[in-house]
């Protein structure tokens, strides 16, 4: 069974072996920047300090990291385009696009693209195990972490699913035209939101008939200490993005 490629970028960062608080301060706390400041220059700030600590200091590929950021992308752009396009009503009834909807567009555009950029920090940064063991030492719900641990391993599921039945699709030359690939697409679509929904059912099953509460055997493995120095740094960081961005705007 093959990987996500963000949680195997995660297993092989330099910060690995640094405590999840840590780097959930500095994640965290670049998305409230990116959430409360000024678009410019304090999105493309948090922007820039996301992606250059995920790249320069915890050493994550340049090409795995633009990968990740084009799926959100996609959607944050979609997005921008309908706050762009602005609807009129009457009596003179139309659809264009002002000088304020542009602007308003980019910022929300901006605003996003930091947020994400923070986030991405954090799960290249932290494998899923991980974060689950933080969440259940900072007394999250255990069903909550059960949930999302089971969910997290269902993707895993899904994958081998998706790439067993294309894989067969592919041998049977169901991509070999424009007309059979739709096809494909489609039975391959249908193939694997049935073994979805059947999977989640037994997973809602399961945990109907378990315990909560039992303590993961991750939790006996003593977690990274926190570094004052790397918090310290983060709080800097932060600081220093907050006092250029309302100095400049």
């Amino acid at each position: 069974m093959q990987g996500l490629a963000v949680d195997d970028a995660a297993w092989a960062s330099a910060w690995r072996g640094r405590a999840v608080v840590d780097k959930a301060v500095l994640a965290l706390g670049l998305v409230l920047c990116a959430a409360v400041l000024p678009a410019w220059p304090g999105s493309v700030l948090v922007t820039v300090v996301a992606l250059t600590a995920a790249t320069a200091l915890a050493r994550t590929p340049w090409p795995l990291l633009l990968r990740t950021l084009a799926a959100p992308a996609a959607f944050v752009v979609i997005g921008g385009v309908s706050v762009a396009i602005t609807v009129r009503g009457a009596p003179d009834w139309g659809v264009g696009v002002t000088d304020e909807s542009v602007r308003r567009a980019l910022e929300v555009t901006a605003h996003a693209v930091a947020g994400t950029s923070a986030m991405i920090l954090l799960a290249v940064t932290t494998p899923m195990v991980d974060i689950l063991a933080g969440l259940r030492r900072a007394r999250v719900p255990q069903a909550c972490v059960d949930v999302a641990g089971l969910v997290y391993r269902l993707l895993f599921v899904l994958l081998t699913s998706l790439r067993s039945v294309r894989r067969s699709q592919v041998a049977r030359l169901g991509y070999s035209t424009p007309r059979r690939s739709m096809q494909s697409a489609a039975l391959l679509t249908a193939a694997v939101l049935t073994s979805a929904w059947d999977r989640a059912s037994r997973l809602e099953d399961g945990l109907a008939g378990r315990e909560f509460g039992v303590a993961d055997p991750v939790d006996a493995v003593p977690p990274p200490r926190s570094s004052p120095r790397f918090l310290t740094a983060a709080v800097a960081v932060m600081v220093v993005v907050v006092v250029v961005s309302l100095g400049v705007s």
